[in-house]
């Protein structure tokens, strides 16, 4: 019989957050929904959460989804993630905080798809709707939304080096390090508005709206951000 033998791909978050999470290890008191993390709406975008089933896709290390298992009083917040180490300094930062948070290590899209009408509210803040195909992500996020149940994405208008957005459901390859410092590449989804509003329209979405958040303060690498809003119909 022949031996079949898998790899297993590096992970390219395993740096990501280590150096905020040695000395910030607080649930964060306010969100926001901009690419800089310090202005604009903040969770109130979301609606009354209270009694509801959440759920953060790409959460690294769930700062976004403490924050609102601690002060929006929702029956569950699920941080889904598929990195181990982001995973792992979850559980190390907010596992405390269970059963109300839950720390999921599943890959976003194959989690979804298993878990049918589950959330009454989905959200990515520049997490698994960056970082995922979305023609597979987004029918699935519909799958497992409640009907009438709310999608909210916060992604990049343009790339951070200032190229425009992709007229085209296409990923770019960003340059990236693995856990050793070896060279490596990430995917990632950077769309024209109108792309996301075709998928989401494909995929059974409906009731999209989408506004630009402007970037606060001028730092090169900074960008507006994206935020899309749309439902499950009921």
């Amino acid at each position: 019989m022949r031996r079949v033998t898998t790899t297993t791909p590096p992970d390219l978050w395993h740096h990501y957050g280590r150096a905020r999470a040695a000395t910030d290890r607080a649930v964060p008191g306010r969100i926001y929904w901009t690419w800089g993390q310090d202005s604009g709406p903040g969770a109130d975008i979301l609606g009354d959460l209270t009694g509801l089933h959440v759920g953060d896709l790409g959460a690294g290390a769930a700062r976004h989804a403490a924050h609102l298992a601690v002060h929006h009083d929702p029956a569950r917040v699920d941080a889904i993630d598929a990195s181990a180490a982001q995973h792992a300094m979850a559980l190390d930062l907010y596992g405390h905080l269970a059963p109300r948070l839950r720390l999921v290590h599943a890959e976003v899209t194959g989690h979804l798809r298993a878990a049918r009408s589950r959330y009454d509210v989905l959200y990515s803040h520049f997490g698994a709707a960056d970082f995922s195909d979305p023609h597979a992500l987004l029918p699935a996020c519909a799958a497992a939304l409640r009907p009438g149940g709310q999608l909210v994405i916060a992604t990049l208008v343009h790339y951070l080096n200032g190229e425009p957005a992709k007229a085209d459901a296409v990923h770019t390859d960003i340059p990236s390090k693995g856990p050793n410092g070896e060279q490596a590449t990430l995917r990632r989804w950077v769309l024209q508005e109108h792309v996301w509003t075709k998928i989401c329209d494909q995929a059974g979405l409906t009731g999209l709206s989408t506004d630009v958040l402007p970037a606060s303060g001028d730092n090169p690498r900074t960008a507006d951000t994206l935020l899309i809003r749309a439902f499950r119909q009921r």
